[in-house]
This record gives C-alpha cells, sequence and structure tokens, in this order.
C-alpha cells in the first residue's frame, strides 16, 4: 500500500475536496484541519492490505477504517476475482460479521459492490463466528471470504478479514495480487456500487437461513473424543462471549453435548460493541474473566471459558488447589488440548500411525515432546492459523492424518475441516475433556500438574510492547533493525548458540520478520512485530527440572531483552 510521506496534507485536502458536505466524515476532518499530528496520522499512509485483511480504527482517513477504504478493498478484491473468469464471479464471496461498530454496515456495503460486479454473494441474517465463515467458504465453495471484524482490538477498531477458496485466510501471493488491484482503485470513484436490498432483488445475494449454523455445529460436534457415561456432563462451567459472537453457537453446543450445569455471564451475551462490561476484549488478558470470576465462585464452577468477539480465540481459568482461579497461557491451554487428544485417541484405537498435528514457530516446545512420545509428528509454521492450517494440504499430500494445530496466542484448530482458528471447538473439547477428568477423580489443574511431572517443566513468557500510530510503527521497526543488527552473543548469563532470522526464509520458502535465539541452556526466545496490532511481541520459553528454575531463568533472559530493545528510541 502507499506511503505517502510528506504529502499527507495533499491527501487530506484531496479528500476533503471529494467528500460530500454532509457526509459525517467531512465534519470529522473539518474538526482537525489545524491538527497536523492527527492529520498525519491519517493520511501518512493507506490502510495496509494484507494477509490479515485490513485492520484500524474506525474514522475518516487512508489510514483507518470506513466507507470509502471498505468500497476500495472490496472492489479491488472484486476486480482480483473477476480476472479469475466467470466460474469464480459465480461461486461468489460468503461474508460475515462482529458485533462492533459498522460491521453490519460495512458488511452489507461490501456485500452491494460483489454484486454490483456480478459476483455472487451469501451472508448470514446477522453476526456470526469468524470460524463459521471460514467453515461456510469450503462448504458453499466460494472462491473467496470476507469478515468484517476487528477480532480481540480494542472497541475502537473495526477491520476487513480475507480468505480464499480453501478456507484459509488469503495466502501471500494471492494477498499481493489483491494488493495490486486495491492499489488501482481511486477512493471516490471507480467502487461499483448495489444496494443491499437490490442485490437480494436481483437474486445476486442470498442470505443464508439457520440451517447453515446447524451444518457448523454438526462439524465441530463430530470431533468429540469421549461421550455419555464417559463424562460427569454435570461438571460447574462459565462461560463468557465478552459481547461478542459466540453466546449462540456455544450454547446450542453445550447443550447439544449435554451438559446441564453450565452459566453464561449474563451481562456479557448481548452484543454491545462498545465492550462496557470487559473493556478490552481479549480472552488472552486475566482482566477480561472478571466477571466470570464472580460468576464462578457463586456457582462452584471448575472451569471457566471465554471467546473474543468474532469467537476465534478461546482461553480458560481453572479452579486451582487452593480455590482460586489460575489463568492460563495459550501454551499451557494447549498442552491440556494436545494431551486429551491423544490419550483420547490412544485409549480408543483411533490415534494413526501416521497421525501430525501442528504449532508455529513461537510455541512452545513441551507440545511437540508430547506428540513425540504418542507417535505423531508436530509440524511447525509461521505464525497464524493461513500457515498453520496452511500445512493440513501437505500433510494430506504425504499420508499425514492431521489432528490438531495451534499457537500461543489462544488459538486452536481442531477440525480438518474449519481452516482457521476456532473457540466453539476448542471450547467444546476443553469442557469435554475437564467433564472426562471429572469422572475420573481429577481436574484438569491436576492434569496440567502431570504433564509437567512426566514431560518436565516448561516456562513461557509473551510480553508485548504497544506503540500505537506512525511515530509507534516507526520505532518498532527501529527496534527490529536494532535486534537484527546487534544480535546478542549472550543472555543472563547463557551463550546464544544459533540466530535464526525467518526475514531470510522459512521452509525454503516464505518469509516473516522474526527473529529466534537458541541459548546454550534449552531456553530459547523471539521477537516479531505484530501483524494485525501496534506491538512488538516477545516469546521467552525456558525448560528446568522444576518450575521454579524453569521461571527464574525465564525471567533473568526476559528483562536482559526487553532492556535491550526499551533502550531503543
Amino acid at each position: 500500500m502507499a506511503d505517502y510521506g510528506a504529502n499527507y496534507n495533499a491527501r487530506y485536502h484531496e479528500w476533503m475536496e471529494n467528500l460530500p458536505k454532509n457526509d459525517p466524515l467531512y465534519a470529522e476532518l473539518e474538526a482537525i484541519k489545524d491538527d497536523y499530528h492527527e492529520i498525519r496520522e491519517r493520511f501518512s499512509q493507506d490502510l495496509a492490505f494484507g494477509t490479515a485483511g485490513l485492520r484500524g480504527i474506525v474514522a475518516a482517513g487512508t489510514n483507518r477504517m470506513n466507507y470509502y477504504t471498505v468500497g476500495r478493498a472490496t472492489q479491488g478484491i472484486a476486480n482480483y476475482i473477476v480476472r479469475q473468469g466467470a466460474g469464480a464471479m459465480n461461486r461468489g464471496v460468503v461474508i460475515a460479521h462482529d458485533p462492533r461498530h459498522f460491521s453490519k454496515e460495512f458488511s452489507q456495503f461490501a456485500a452491494g459492490i460483489f454484486a454490483a460486479n456480478g459476483i455472487r454473494v451469501y451472508t448470514f441474517p446477522d453476526l456470526r463466528p469468524t470460524p463459521e465463515l471460514a467453515f461456510m467458504v469450503r462448504h458453499l465453495g466460494t472462491i473467496s471470504g470476507i469478515n468484517i471484524t476487528a477480532s480481540h482490538n480494542p472497541k475502537e477498531y473495526n477491520g476487513y478479514k480475507a480468505y480464499w477458496e480453501d478456507g484459509c485466510q488469503v495466502s501471500t501471493s494471492v494477498a499481493d495480487g489483491m494488493t495490486d488491484e486495491i492499489s488501482a482503485v481511486d477512493y471516490f470513484r471507480g467502487v461499483k456500487k448495489m444496494s443491499f436490498s437490490e442485490g437480494i432483488e436481483q437474486g445476486m445475494i442470498t442470505v443464508l437461513d439457520e440451517s447453515y449454523d446447524r451444518l457448523y455445529l454438526d462439524t465441530i460436534e463430530a470431533m468429540k473424543i469421549h461421550d455419555g457415561d464417559e463424562l460427569d456432563l454435570d461438571i460447574p462451567l462459565v462461560y463468557t462471549p465478552l459481547n461478542g459472537a459466540g453466546a449462540k453457537p456455544f450454547r446450542q453446543m453445550l447443550e447439544d453435548r449435554g451438559f446441564t450445569n453450565w452459566h453464561m455471564v449474563e451481562e456479557q451475551c448481548v452484543p454491545d460493541p462498545d465492550f462496557t462490561t470487559v473493556g478490552y476484549p481479549n480472552p488472552e488478558s486475566p482482566k477480561a474473566f472478571a466477571m466470570s470470576e464472580e460468576l464462578g465462585k457463586k456457582v462452584g464452577a471448575e472451569l471457566l471459558m471465554a471467546t473474543d468477539p468474532d469467537s476465534d480465540r478461546f482461553a480458560i481459568e481453572l479452579l486451582g488447589d487452593d480455590g482460586e482461579y489460575v489463568w492460563l497461557n495459550g501454551n499451557q491451554t494447549g498442552y491440556l488440548l494436545v494431551n486429551y487428544i491423544l490419550e483420547g485417541r490412544k485409549d480408543a484405537g483411533t490415534l494413526p500411525a501416521n497421525g501430525a498435528m501442528v504449532k508455529s514457530i513461537v510455541t512452545s516446545d513441551m507440545s511437540g515432546v508430547m506428540a513425540e512420545a504418542y507417535g505423531v509428528k508436530m509440524f511447525e509454521s509461521l505464525t497464524g492459523f493461513k500457515n498453520i492450517c496452511g500445512r493440513i494440504p501437505y500433510l494430506e499430500d504425504h499420508n499425514y492424518t492431521y489432528l490438531f494445530g495451534y499457537e500461543e496466542s489462544v488459538g486452536y484448530a481442531v477440525c480438518p475441516q474449519i481452516r482457521d482458528k476456532d473457540g466453539i471447538s476448542a471450547g467444546m473439547l476443553v469442557a469435554e475433556a475437564a467433564a472426562y477428568y471429572r469422572k475420573q477423580g481429577k481436574t484438569l489443574w491436576q492434569v496440567l500438574e502431570g504433564l509437567y511431572e512426566k514431560y518436565g517443566y516448561y516456562a513461557e513468557d509473551e510480553p508485548n510492547l504497544v506503540l500505537t500510530g506512525v511515530d509507534g510503527a516507526e520505532r518498532i521497526r527501529r527496534m527490529m533493525n536494532y535486534v537484527r543488527s546487534h544480535t546478542p552473543t549472550e543472555v543472563a548469563g547463557h551463550k546464544v548458540e544459533t540466530v535464526i532470522d525467518y526475514m531470510n526464509g522459512f521452509d525454503e520458502v516464505f518469509r516473516s520478520n522474526v527473529l529466534r535465539f537458541l541459548l546454550d541452556n534449552d531456553s530459547w526466545f523471539a521477537v516479531r512485530p505484530s501483524g494485525t496490532e501496534p506491538k512488538i511481541k516477545f516469546y521467552f520459553y525456558s525448560h528446568a527440572d522444576s518450575m521454579e528454575k524453569a521461571k527464574a531463568t525465564n525471567a533473568a533472559i526476559r528483562d536482559e531483552i526487553l532492556e535491550l530493545v526499551n533502550s531503543v528510541e
């Protein structure tokens, strides 16, 4: 996408000249006419389109989410699809949205643009989870899919996730092709439009009925490992959708599976674009569980579960031995799921001889040790589920059976037909696991402790630095450049044995802005800029013969590296 540099003021005036004076965005831009910093933030570049689509603050400007940036992106993607031919246009696009401000409006606006370009559209009557959208791309056989969502970002944000025919978020090559088309579209001219109602009348837009929701849930529920008398279905559970899209499907899944003692945080069941009850709607943060903990203590819940606003991320808290709830990071929940799938499949005699799992390059090594103990191969991929689930065709072509994929950022892909992280199916398996072990007189917390005793003590820490705006993005670039050009040779008294720069390639093909450092004591750390948030992210992992030692080693490495990176102005 274009970087306008010093021309941002000219872009601002171009928008002022082209916006209708009765457009609310015109008044918004008029109000900042003397605020050059804000003009620079909004107009120094286009909102970048990549493999994660678009994501930004909802406001006026080229670097913001609004009808003009959404329209330009949609027209560009429409042009890309048209270039694929009449067959692709007839296969069409499926569109979903989350509960955020303008999500429904943007989704219907995009549907009208596709329809005006002769591309068939399927959409939903209301908000739906991102993984259901990913499922529908493959089920309906569409050429593409669009979800209007900013996932777990703060309330000021919205976004635009793009999928291709394989049901994954668009690959780098497809994203590059779409970007070329988008860049050729003028914000104010060249976007073909049709109203949503006109698209329905002309038969170009089809609103899917609830039978399609049932297909998605049936696919998820078919992934069960134990059922019926093997489970204590009276286990007390709490779930919150954090005012997002998960309430209806998660409730239906629990009912379908026969759970009898589950409770939902009612204040967080109603879609709320301001996320009033939670603030930052990210289950990666323990703060998101505040209301769940209150309800959990009232009902004696052993397990608290949460999904983010578009229901692709999933996190849990467990009742510890001291009667307090303990938040698990994404790696720890991953250990429980990896163990439950492997142990359950082995006990049932359904563990394939050529089983395979996939984790990202910044995810803990412990799950690989666990998989190896069961004769299952753990593959690695670059971060993101376009890469994790993008491994599935390779596995199928090489006679492997896909069993599970995940990464540390509370994302889990249970079902090979749903090629994105899915908080609903992950929630089903975790609730099922809790009920299964309860029948055996154990809690999930005790199971996790047992895994550490069996496989070793692995400590993990994943801090990040939030650096917003154009200046923040430039500082993140400086930080990455500094670490790349001043690679440490020793950290916290431990020698750096190997440095892996994924900008040089992964599997000799794909590249990513990730640096990974392997130390001589079985510890390692990595650093990368987030692809969807204004953050630089760090990953620290250590392995020792006790959790205390592992955590102490990890903390020493973390503190030294964070001090180094923070010194970069």
